[in-house]
């Protein structure tokens, strides 16, 4: 009886071993899974206009947008002409034209960036066909996003600019008011800028707009145009060990805040098990849920086997003694 009880003990040992085994996750590395793309987006042209006209006493939207991008996109167009129901019999209308107007947008798993450019443009508005709102030399918007690193905003603005007309000096920024009697004023912010701690956007000018051109059959022009705008947002990267050389450190050895540093030396990273659904999913070589299993498992067939051994021991001893009697 004791040795059926010993051959029913191996038996189920050795069943349930490599069941145990085939339930565990095997170790896997998933690369760049563990991270995100960040976003990004450029624009050389926006408005949000209002026109009044006079003699429908109605108003008519001059909304449009040139070159506006998502990464991955790039666009070259250097001119923009709409028209508008009510405004010079229905001609089309130009609002912008120039030399070169570029919006890129890139991003992958490490970095995303926004980039404007626009070079000897004029944007005109309906009512003012001789004059321009505004004429610029340059101007330029970029917004740089990388992971576990500061986001970067900039814009530039570069040569003279002109303004219904008149050459303004502008204060970087601040803001610039225009005034030309019987035509209107403009306000103009140069160099918006804004950074946070995973996003950031650049806009080389903004102007606020309020005219009355008074001719073809316009009586005022009232609401906003930008001019270069980029945004980005950083991608999810990898966090490297606390204490490790992989990013700068804070006091008391942790690494920096943002969570998104990139391993020490290029290095494959091991996420700890029981961390959090927000750990990263990287190379899972470590121990998991199911290592107790396992080891119990291996303790079982151990002791089965040595038990075993220890019975056929007794019995080959037991045998002679029992015939000498």
């Amino acid at each position: 009886m004791p040795r059926r009880l010993a051959a029913t003990v191996v038996a189920t040992a050795l069943t349930a071993g490599p069941a145990a085994l085939l339930g565990a996750a095997p170790a896997h590395a998933t690369g760049d899974h563990g991270s995100t793309r960040g976003t990004s987006g450029a624009v050389v042209l926006r408005t949000g206009l209002n026109v009044g006209l006079l003699n429908k006493g109605g108003d008519v939207p001059l909304n449009v947008v040139l070159n506006e991008v998502r990464a991955p996109a790039s666009a070259e167009k250097t001119a923009l002409s709409v028209d508008l129901d009510g405004v010079d019999q229905g001609k089309p209308f130009s609002v912008l034209r120039a030399d070169v107007a570029t919006a890129r947008a890139t991003a992958d798993r490490r970095k995303a960036e926004g980039y404007a450019n626009l070079v000897h443009a004029k944007v005109r508005l309906p009512g003012l066909p001789l004059l321009s709102l505004i004429e610029v030399q340059q101007v330029t918007a970029k917004a740089v996003c990388e992971a576990g690193e500061r986001p970067r905003a900039e814009s530039n603005v570069l040569g003279d600019v002109r303004v219904l007309g008149k050459k303004v000096t502008l204060t970087a920024g601040g803001t610039t008011e225009v005034k030309v009697p019987g035509v209107g004023e403009v306000r103009l912010d140069l160099s918006k800028k804004s950074v946070a701690d995973r996003s950031a956007a650049a806009t080389a000018l903004e102007l606020s707009v309020a005219v009355n051109p008074l001719k073809l059959n316009v009586a005022d022009v009232r609401g906003k145009v930008t001019l270069a705008r980029a945004t980005c947002t950083a991608p999810h990267g990898k966090t490297p060990e606390q204490g490790g050389s992989g990013g700068p450190s804070q006091p008391g050895g942790g690494s920096k805040p943002d969570g998104g540093n990139k391993p020490a030396g290029g290095g494959t990273e091991v996420s700890r098990a029981g961390s959090g659904a927000d750990s990263p999913d990287l190379a899972e070589t470590g121990g998991s849920s199911v290592t107790p299993y396992l080891a119990g498992g291996a303790a079982l067939l151990i002791a089965a086997g040595a038990g075993s051994t220890l019975y056929a021991r007794r019995r080959r001893t037991a045998a002679p003694q029992g015939g000498r009697g």
